[in-house]
């Protein structure tokens, strides 16, 4: 047991039996968890609150009400209350229902806390606005805090990237919190350390190891993806699991009643050392565990001979045991045996989610499961889809600080002045009645851009104007080049990625395609919807859950719909969906302004999504833990 534990601070205690050495486990248990918790400096640091409040400040003005203890004493879940009461916390768990259908309603989300409350730990690669490289980041940086609040206590546990340059200054707030672990995996010892800073009424909680420390996105540098990411995310996975038992956040650790949201592979080695590491000697046995896809494409594949680096036992190799298809192996005598992180998390996490109802569906396809079909569709039962919330603070067209001109669901005036600024400014032919469309995205083949490509000349004989922002593949910023030296009078492409032009090409264009082959959420049909640009998407995925295809007849001749979602992805089915779009806008009026106001009368909040989550959650707690 030595071996199995010995990335874990002292703990050495066995699991508790059924005999007269109980008491004698219990008694070792408590004394053991007091070696555990780290000696935390605590410093008097005034970080802001969710609700514009200091740290002091909550914990003075608040009382502590029903603190919850497991059977050695400690507190794995307390809620913090108002003096004035005005805040009421309800801590019982009756009326879950066990009707597994995610209700998906804009009038669900409120400011009314919680009924049931949890002790929350994501386990993440990136979290904006520390770290990002996608959707990834946006959703761990925007839901948790969310979650928190709607009164659950919550953490997040993500890397401390340093790599020499303006971006580190975004963890200077984060402070030492003098607490030390040693995980073992890759043939070592490794000491690991924490950061930690309390805002928005979450824990962040940074993981400091020196393989974070270099130049680079949390992936890779312009030579590719780092050579020890599986060593990385072993360390971070390791320390998520360890973070909520030693670190007194507020005072209190979080215990072992936690619920960790793990996300992609990177962090797909928590539930599987859950059950292998943790369970079978009775540490987080009434912990669960939801892994979260959001993309399938990644899933931390590597070869077989790298599975002791993981710190597992060795009867655990079969859950994340992988062979490869015969027409992807390299060479005849390939066996093709492989280690896959995020099928192992597939296996031994509680409940399984996606970034959108559409894509829980895809992924237990052939089409589109990469290979995990088969599994995702044996596991169906515990799969939903939630799909992603947007800053609706950041995106919003009545105050967004990038666009020339504010406008609103009762005030659209600025809209058509947003986009006469952003002809003006790309150089086009001011014209207020020309249909113009735009693009946003990598320049890469799971964008569609193929088909973009074939299908922009026919497009441009029309009378519309178009505007790609965006960069990738080479040949794909190159046609955008040659394109616009073709059609001076109709199209721009700006190659690379400019923020404030994104929120400028949102708000003035009145159409935004997205043909993309696949598409786990996407986040650009939602901001388009929200300025009042209709979407042309293809019907996948999320696009495919967002964007409800227009029907002129329907609701007594007022229509309803937000865009064109077009099915198959062909270079016909686009420019028929598009066609359709621009006849719409020039001839139909009404039924266009109706278009944009149903897409901006849309709830696209983390709140809105954080109750859904809070359906799954429940469903997690009610059925019991993985075991073996």
């Amino acid at each position: 047991m030595e071996t199995l534990l010995q990335s874990r601070p002292v703990f050495t205690a066995k699991s508790p039996v059924k005999s007269a050495v109980d008491k004698h486990f219990l008694t070792r248990s408590v004394a053991v968890r007091k070696q555990r918790t780290c000696s935390v400096k605590l410093r008097a640091v005034s970080k802001s609150s969710h609700d514009g409040s200091s740290v002091e400040d909550v914990r003075k003005d608040s009382v502590l009400l029903g603190a919850e203890k497991d059977e050695s004493g400690s507190i794995v879940g307390f809620h913090l209350i108002p003096q004035s009461g005005d805040t009421k916390v309800s801590t019982s768990q009756d009326n879950i229902s066990n009707d597994e259908e995610l209700i998906v309603d804009d009038e669900l989300a409120d400011t009314r806390p919680a009924k049931v409350t949890y002790n929350i730990v994501f386990a993440t690669s990136e979290a904006a606005p520390y770290s990002k490289t996608g959707g990834l980041g946006d959703v761990c940086g925007s839901l948790p805090i969310a979650l928190a609040a709607r009164g659950h206590r919550v953490m997040v546990v993500t890397p401390r990237y340093l790599c020499g340059g303006p971006a580190d200054k975004k963890f200077t707030g984060a402070v030492d919190l003098d607490c030390r672990i040693k995980v073992t995996c890759s043939g070592g010892v490794h000491e690991v350390a924490f950061f930690h800073e309390y805002r928005a009424g979450v824990d962040w909680v940074f993981v400091d190891h020196p393989s974070f420390h270099r130049p680079g996105n949390p992936y890779g540098d312009t030579y590719g993806a780092f050579g020890d990411n599986q060593f990385r995310f072993t360390l971070l996975s390791h320390a998520a699991c360890e973070a909520p038992l030693v670190l007194p956040l507020g005072g209190f650790t979080y215990g072992e009643k936690c619920l960790f949201l793990v996300n992609d592979w990177h962090t797909g080695l928590v539930p599987v050392l859950l059950a292998a590491k943790y369970r079978p000697h009775g540490v987080y046995k009434d912990a669960r565990s939801i892994v979260v896809i959001h993309n399938l494409a990644h899933q931390g594949v590597e070869p077989a001979s790298t599975y002791g680096n993981f710190g597992l036992p060795p009867e655990w190799y079969g859950a994340l045991g992988w062979v490869f298809p015969t027409w992807a192996r390299t060479h005849a005598l390939d066996t093709g045996e492989a280690v896959n992180v995020l099928k192992g998390a597939i296996v031994t996490a509680d409940r399984i989610l996606t970034v959108s109802q559409g894509y829980s569906w895809e992924i237990t396809t052939p089409e589109g499961g990469n290979g995990l079909d088969e599994l995702l569709g044996s596991r169906k039962t515990v799969l939903n889809g939630i799909t992603n919330g947007i800053d609706i603070n950041d995106w919003n067209p009545s105050l967004d600080a990038h666009i020339p001109s504010h406008y609103s669901l009762d005030d659209l005036s600025g809209k058509i002045e947003c986009k006469i600024a952003l002809q003006r400014e790309l150089g086009l032919p001011v014209r207020p009645d020309c249909p113009l469309i735009g693009f946003i995205g990598r320049l890469d083949y799971q964008k569609g851009i193929d088909i973009i490509l074939s299908g922009t000349p026919e497009l441009l004989q029309d009378d519309v104007q178009f505007i790609m922002l965006g960069s990738g593949e080479k040949q794909y910023e190159d046609w955008m080049r040659a394109t616009e030296a073709t059609f001076k009078d109709k199209f721009r492409g700006w190659v690379g990625f400019n923020v404030p032009i994104s929120h400028r090409i949102t708000a003035g264009c009145d159409i935004l395609l997205m043909p993309s082959r696949f598409e786990p959420c996407g986040l650009n049909q939602l901001y388009a919807m929200r300025y009042g640009t209709v979407p042309v998407v293809h019907g996948t995925g999320g696009l495919g859950d967002t964007v409800k295809t227009f029907n002129p007849f329907a609701d007594e001749g007022k229509g309803e719909g937000t865009g064109w979602a077009f099915k198959p992805l062909t270079r016909e089915s686009m420019l028929d969906a598009l066609r359709v779009a621009i006849e719409t806008y020039r001839k139909h009026k009404s039924s266009w302004l109706g278009l944009m106001k149903r897409g901006m009368e849309r709830d696209y909040s983390w709140d809105n999504a954080a109750v859904q989550y809070e359906q799954v959650f429940e469903w997690a707690s009610i059925d019991p833990p993985y075991v073996t």
